[in-house]
């Protein structure tokens, strides 16, 4: 059904982009979306979830999606708009931004998961839309592997967090390093385990 729903979509438009977004779920760091737009003639075997991929492989995708594809672009929203909207606003304040900043003007954005933000370009959203369709799938890679980059720098700041190695999922040693350290500006203090950890630092 859905894979008749992208056929025909292509079909019916010029261009027709994806829009996928990494870091929902981490309790620290931006939450990052990407559009890609492939245009009629791209083919890129292997496309697909990039929670499915090896990091090697996402890379390796991500260098070829941004070298051929038609458009693309990555944006993000802040910690900070993720504590004052919510997470899920926040996504798709990142998603609307990715898509601003796209070269091209898509005629249809197919959107990953049940939500989509407010465009003036037609949308449709996909549930598992990442593992359906190309567009999606390589704005699942770009967001992802931009948010990891994004994340390994972040290490450098705060290295004994380990952010290198859970990328601010909430780890067992992501946990015991807010326990032990503290929270810093980088983690969400509107997610409830930051807020209970915060907690109890201040009744020690």
């Amino acid at each position: 059904m859905l894979q008749t729903i992208a056929t025909a979509s292509r079909q019916a438009c010029h261009l027709v982009g994806g829009v996928d977004e990494a870091g929902r779920g981490p309790l620290a760091g931006p939450v990052v979306a990407a559009c890609v737009v492939l245009g009629p003639q791209f083919d890129l075997p292997g496309l697909t979830d990039s929670k499915q991929l090896s990091e090697k492989k996402r890379n390796s995708l991500a260098a070829a999606i941004k070298q051929h594809a038609r458009g693309w672009a990555v944006s993000s929203a802040t910690v900070a708009e993720i504590d004052q909207l919510n997470i899920l606003q926040a996504t798709l304040l990142a998603m609307q931004r990715a898509i601003a900043l796209l070269p091209v003007v898509p005629d249809l954005v197919m959107i990953d998961g049940t939500h989509s933000p407010k465009l003036e370009i037609p949308t449709r959203t996909v549930i598992r839309g990442d593992s359906l369709i190309a567009e999606i799938s390589a704005a699942s890679i770009l967001a992802k592997t931009t948010r990891d980059a994004e994340m390994v720098a972040l290490h450098r700041r705060f290295p004994e967090y380990g952010f290198d190695r859970h990328k601010g999922y909430p780890t067992r040693q992501h946990i015991n390093a807010l326990q032990m350290y503290g929270i810093t500006e980088i983690h969400r203090q509107s997610f409830a385990p930051v807020q209970t950890i915060a907690q109890s630092i201040v009744n020690r």
